[in-house]
């Protein structure tokens, strides 16, 4: 469909916006299809065009964070983090923090710093973020049970961690996997992956408390 899409418009001026649709239609299809090679060549074109025609910021953002999603697809943490970053501000200064997409953005961001084991980052972003989440998600959303496991999984994975930011990330995970099988059900795999850290949470603990 995507192709299909591409060779219907590819003869439209640069600038239009029927040429940029076709674009946008082909990088996501290749995306969604597993060819992520591909969509990265697509998306990196799609942007340097939206550059030189000056197109508005919000509709570059869309484009660049689809751009940071292929890089993590192709384990380029690296680029991903970079893109996410300059996000992650320009909707800080577009949108302002308590923003629902400002907070996606946040956790895009947070998500590749905890890959890249940048936990002292991840931490200092997700403090700032989390408390801002439950007026837009509510407490009980999946969104939200992410970015508290996620924020927990910062604090007992840095090897730098103190004895209060492992019972911490344990309270946490604590009050988040209850609420996560009762919300989303024993099958859904954040249920089984938040019980899951929770043992290894309880376990760090328990050996750091042992070593007096």
């Amino acid at each position: 469909l995507g192709w299909a899409c591409w060779k219907t418009y590819v003869g439209q001026p640069e600038g239009g916006w029927l040429r940029r649709l076709a674009m946008s239609v082909l990088g996501n299809g290749l995306f969604e299809a597993g060819h992520f090679e591909d969509a990265l060549a697509v998306q990196e074109a799609d942007l340097a065009m939206m550059r030189r025609l000056d197109v508005p910021e919000k509709t570059m953002l869309v484009t660049q964070g689809n751009l940071a999603r292929t890089y993590v697809m192709l384990g380029q943490v690296e680029h991903a983090v970079r893109i996410e970053r300059d996000i992650y501000s320009a909707e800080l200064k577009l949108y302002g923090a308590e923003n629902r997409q400002t907070l996606v953005s946040a956790n895009n961001y947070a998500s590749s710093l905890f890959k890249l084991e940048r936990f002292d980052e991840a931490k200092s972003l997700l403090r700032r973020t989390v408390p801002l989440l439950r007026p837009f998600f509510g407490e009980s959303h999946e969104f939200t049970l992410r970015m508290r496991s996620l924020y927990a999984k910062a604090l007992y994975y840095d090897e730098g961690a103190t004895l209060d930011d492992i019972r911490e990330a344990v309270t946490t995970l604590e009050d988040v996997a209850p609420s996560a099988r009762r919300v989303l059900g024993g099958a859904h795999p954040l249920v089984s992956l938040v019980q899951r850290d929770l043992k290894c949470a309880r376990a760090v603990l328990a050996a750091r408390e042992a070593e007096g």
